[in-house]
């Protein structure tokens, strides 16, 4: 992949390779390795993977700044199971943290947050 393909698809990589979270967890060294790992390796001729490569790139974007999912993801992350017989790991995680990316969406704007005026 190209930098200049990079910088299409993954507008938020600069940011997202050199986040360094306060506690330095293992979970979001991880999924930084992920990230990289899942960028460099997806087929660019696959629309289906050109869009993962955006929406993970946005999902990770978001755990950078929103200290809310990032501690919701974190908390569902533990709990993702990958099947022994499958057979593209890499792409079955990202697909998990997408759907906990969707599920966070789903239920914060079901939540509606009302200010108490003193």
């Amino acid at each position: 992949m190209s930098s200049k393909d990079l910088l299409n698809y993954c507008p938020n990589y600069k940011e997202i390779i050199d986040f360094k979270d306060k506690s330095s967890d293992v979970i979001t060294l991880k999924l930084i390795s992920i990230y990289q790992d899942f960028v460099f390796k997806a087929n660019l001729n696959d629309s289906k993977d050109i869009k993962m490569i955006k929406e993970f790139d946005y999902v990770l974007n978001k755990y950078r700044v929103d200290y809310l999912f990032r501690k919701e993801l974190k908390s569902e992350i533990i709990n993702v199971k990958i099947k022994k017989s499958c057979q593209d790991v890499l792409r079955a995680i990202v697909e998990s943290v997408l759907n906990i990316f969707n599920n966070y969406l789903f239920n914060t704007t079901r939540k509606i947050k009302i200010a108490r005026w003193i």
